[in-house]
């Protein structure tokens, strides 16, 4: 670092948004998640929120081809992404285009004029080049720059081709925003050494890309006042590491397996946005984890299936179309009474719907989409680091209660980050599973329920406790198939009380601010960042605002009517049609704000507080 450099002044900020965007081809996830590291190892808060098209490669340069990387770090706790940006990178005109709108007045505007060429131009649909506005050095720190040419320069030396150099421009974009906001190189230049140790030419090509960018940077005329720098934040002592919800998730499974002592099976089926926790459950073997990867979403869950009557720790994951394909199959385990965890990571529908957005439209059918009388409970994760412990305890309430579980995330949860702090494995209560023996041999019956309407599980092959499940009705006690019509009704009202009456093993509702008063906030999932940022602005502005987030969405917890009965006005913020709304009307009689949002995109704080304002007003 020259003495120029080290002299310039830096301004302390608190938190900064950045959002990268252009062409799916040009890296942008890969560029956000290399600053996420470098934040996370530098001690920062994080939030992130990848944003990225359903076509695998769309046709480059097209408006729907744009793929987009937002991320926050901060030297505070923090809850959520960020609303609007401070700082974008822009690497073509139709990455531009799509998200000039979001930029924050006054903040900063990096843009890739190699990308706003005739042909550039009209992919993105305008009719004259939008980097002519004067205005643009008016409302923002404009900067633009040639990556295109300033990367092929970089890399002339390394030995790779023009068309491999162009590749590494997301590198020197990445070494301009570290030396913009003092971040060192140093996480990137160890990740870059490690995936092209056995290409050396490429590996060159990046390193000069990236140390480029930080030189070009330094040199820009619009920097040299100063730039800026974020303190680490200060957070509950102990070991973190920056987590995305889907790996969280699968280290939460894990978890589970060995608190309670049974060997994990996964029969799973690749679909967006879950497949990434097969991925990382197939990493799992040294700790005894079985994965399957069907050749579709049936044989995924009916393997699970199988793998619970084993004796195994059954988990199958999914998202909304694979999710209705395995119904059937969920109805066979709520009939035979068999542990299973469901992991839904729900994305934009209907059908294929928007495979790569987010929304929380499947609770009514979590819930209630089944033929038949199939009560399954559900409880939801609320950020990417929580999908650890929602993944145990989805885990402990099946093998407890002799149940399929669904647990719910989303695309949103599952593929944002954020820092993680790693529990102390002592702090993890067991819940060691026991299985009857040959010694319960005598008048043993598979379908006896004990008094919360739990039958034993026994493990095929022991003497003595042979038993047949199915999908038929069951004969209550001795489990032989039944068409008689009382026993019908009353299996159906045993199944029925066991799920409810999970409830009373939920702790009591924690309310964040005032136990009563104006307005609560009322939310389940992933938006909760959201909620808790907006409701704590509003509190440290002293409006009478208070925030309930749900884990247990189904049975809902027996205290819910008392807490919303103690407020003015109940506002449920959903990504959906209002199904949490509906069922709090459904439940409880009490009238609810129903706060709905589809646009593939999560809540931002903004929006939630304008909304309680609203109703403060």
């Amino acid at each position: 670092m020259s003495e120029q450099t080290q002299e310039r002044k830096l301004e302390s900020l608190e938190d900064v948004v950045i959002r990268f965007v252009g062409d799916s081809g040009d890296g942008m996830q890969l560029t956000g998640k290399q600053f996420t590291d470098t934040s996370a190892m530098l001690g920062n808060d994080l939030a992130t929120f990848p944003d990225y098209p359903s076509e695998i490669r769309a046709p480059t340069g097209t408006l729907y081809g744009v793929s987009g990387f937002q991320l926050r770090f901060a030297s505070r706790d923090i809850h959520s992404p960020g609303d609007l940006p401070d700082v974008m990178v822009a690497m073509n005109a139709a990455a531009f285009k799509m998200n000039i709108a979001d930029l924050k007045k006054g903040g900063i505007l990096i843009v890739n004029i190699g990308n706003f060429t005739e042909k550039d131009l009209a992919k993105a649909e305008y009719d004259s080049n939008p980097l002519d506005d004067p205005n643009l050095h008016e409302e923002y720190v404009f900067v633009p720059v040639d990556l295109n040419q300033l990367t092929l320069d970089a890399t002339a030396e390394s030995g790779v081709s023009k068309k491999d150099g162009l590749r590494c421009k997301n590198l020197l974009a990445l070494g301009m925003l570290y030396w913009i906001f003092s971040r060192s190189a140093e996480t990137t230049e160890k990740w870059l050494n490690k995936k092209f140790a056995k290409k050396p030419e490429v590996l060159a090509a990046n390193l000069a890309a990236l140390k480029a960018g930080s030189i070009v940077a330094e040199n820009l005329e619009v920097f040299q006042a100063g730039r800026y720098e974020v303190s680490k934040a200060t957070l509950p002592s102990g070991t973190y590491r920056n987590i995305m919800g889907n790996a969280a998730t699968a280290m939460g499974l894990v978890a589970a397996s060995h608190l309670s002592g049974k060997k994990l099976y996964l029969g799973s089926y690749p679909i967006t946005p879950a497949t990434d926790i097969l991925h990382a459950l197939a990493k799992y073997k040294n700790h005894d984890v079985v994965t399957f990867q069907a050749e579709d979403e049936i044989a995924g869950i009916c393997t699970a299936i199988g793998a619970s009557f084993a004796g195994m720790m059954a988990v199958t994951t999914t998202s909304g179309p694979g999710l209705a394909l395995k119904v059937e199959a969920m109805g066979l385990a709520v009939m035979a009474e068999l542990p299973l965890v469901i992991v839904n990571v729900q994305r934009g529908g209907p059908s294929t719907g928007m495979p790569t957005k987010t929304e929380q439209s499947d609770l009514m059918f979590a819930i209630f989409g089944r033929n038949g009388e199939a009560p399954i409970p559900v409880i939801a994760a609320q950020s990417p680091s929580d999908c650890f412990h929602a993944a145990i305890e989805a885990s402990r309430m099946a093998m407890t209660y002799m149940t399929p579980v669904i647990l719910l995330t989303d695309g949103y949860l599952g593929n944002g980050a954020e820092p993680f702090l790693v529990p102390d494995v002592s702090e993890l209560e067991p819940f060691p599973i026991t299985h009857p023996t040959s010694a319960d041999a005598e008048g043993f019956q598979a379908y006896y329920h004990d008094e919360r309407g739990v039958r034993p599980w026994a493990l095929p092959g022991t003497p003595g406790l042979e038993h047949r499940v199915g999908g038929l009705e069951k004969l209550d006690g001795s489990g032989v198939v039944s068409g008689d019509a009382d026993n019908h009704q009353h299996m159906v009202l045993l199944r029925e009380k066991k799920v409810m009456g999970i409830a009373d093993s939920y702790a009591p509702l924690k309310v964040h601010g005032g136990d009563s008063g104006k307005v609560l906030v009322l939310g389940w999932g992933s938006t909760y960042g959201a909620i808790h940022g907006a409701v704590g602005r509003l509190q440290r502005e002293g409006k009478d605002v208070s925030q309930l987030h749900l884990r247990n969405v189904w049975p809902l917890p027996k205290d819910l009517g008392d807490v919303i009965d103690r407020f003015d006005t109940v506002i449920i913020p959903e990504m959906n049609r209002g199904h949490l709304s509906r069922l709090i009307r459904m439940e409880f009689l009490k009238d609810v704000d129903s706060f709905s949002k589809v646009t593939g995109k999560p809540f931002t704080v903004s929006e939630i507080m304008a909304r309680v304002e609203g109703h403060l007003a």
